[in-house]
């Protein structure tokens, strides 16, 4: 049995399949050295703090610790704080003084495109270079092209933000997630006869675009079909704040203040205002049919 951990090194916004030849490469290894699999992370992105503006992510941190572990089989995830004495550590510091003690690696992974440390000037050569200097396994990972293009956090954001969520989720290599508390709503949708179960989008988190999709809602141990409109339900009066309602199909039950996790399939049409409730609720009758005919 080897003592200390392999270590994958990254962000890992959306836990794409360019983050999971990595994660994939970072399993085997554990498993063939008997030791944890470890991925170490920041609690936010650096260019928040190095560009002074925020990315909007894919992921909240928890969903990101849930898909690593749930599609990779990742033991640990370890968010180091991304702060300003962080940013300025030479990346010697980072690997030699801070990963060492952390997490006492034994074998490192990196994508081909990470840097680290004080502007960047950790690379993956240097890393693997120190790596062999303190007798540790290093592996630096190729991207991963899917037709061609690049899979990357930044081309999945985009086409989650134009509702292309078909394809955003061949580049994930697993449905979009977001997870969230349900709040109370107009219940409106209750008395046509379609109770939803209401999120708020985590702030920093890209919007899909706002409209109705096919999604299945993750309740405890239990998935379920569901309609989501993500918008502001101009029909009944727009919301203050964009929401992700979902009628839940073949539930009932109380859900306020429970956790959900809404998993997006299909994109089946852009958000609109209807004439009456009644073009509404006939609209959503076959936004239902629509999901059960996807799924079946």
């Amino acid at each position: 049995m080897q003592t200390g951990s392999v270590v994958a090194l990254g962000f890992f916004d959306g836990v794409h399949l360019g983050h999971g030849a990595l994660l994939t490469r970072a399993r085997q290894k554990a498993s063939q050295l008997g030791c944890p699999a470890t991925v170490l992370s920041f609690d936010r992105h650096p260019s928040a703090l190095i560009a002074g503006h925020s990315v909007p992510l894919i992921n909240t941190v928890e969903d990101r610790q849930r898909l690593m572990m749930r599609y990779y089989h990742i033991d640990k995830v370890v968010l180091a704080p991304f702060h300003s004495q962080m940013m300025h550590m030479p990346w010697q510091t980072f690997v030699k003084e801070y990963l060492a003690a952390t997490l006492h690696p034994v074998h490192i992974i990196c994508g081909h495109d990470y840097h680290f440390g004080y502007r960047g000037e950790g690379t993956p050569q240097r890393l693997a270079k120190l790596c062999q200097e303190q007798n540790w396994g290093c592996d630096v990972i190729d991207k991963v092209s899917i037709d061609g293009i690049t899979v990357s956090s930044t081309y999945i954001r985009s086409l989650i933000g134009q509702g292309k969520i078909r394809e955003a989720n061949r580049f994930l290599g697993h449905p979009h997630l977001l997870t969230g508390q349900v709040i109370p709503g107009n219940r409106i949708g209750a008395t046509l006869g379609f109770p939803t179960a209401n999120l708020l989008l985590p702030p920093g988190i890209v919007c899909p675009l706002p409209g109705v999709y096919a999604t299945k809602v993750n309740i405890q141990d239990r998935s379920y079909m569901a309609v989501t409109n993500v918008g502001t339900h101009p029909t009944v009066g727009p919301a203050p704040q964009t929401l992700a309602e979902s009628w839940i199909l073949d539930f009932s039950g109380d859900l306020y203040g429970k956790e959900i996790q809404v998993e997006f399939y299909d994109f089946l049409r852009q958000e609109q205002t209807f004439s009456s409730l009644a073009a509404l609720k006939a609209a959503i009758g076959r936004n239902a049919e629509q999901v059960r005919a996807f799924f079946a």
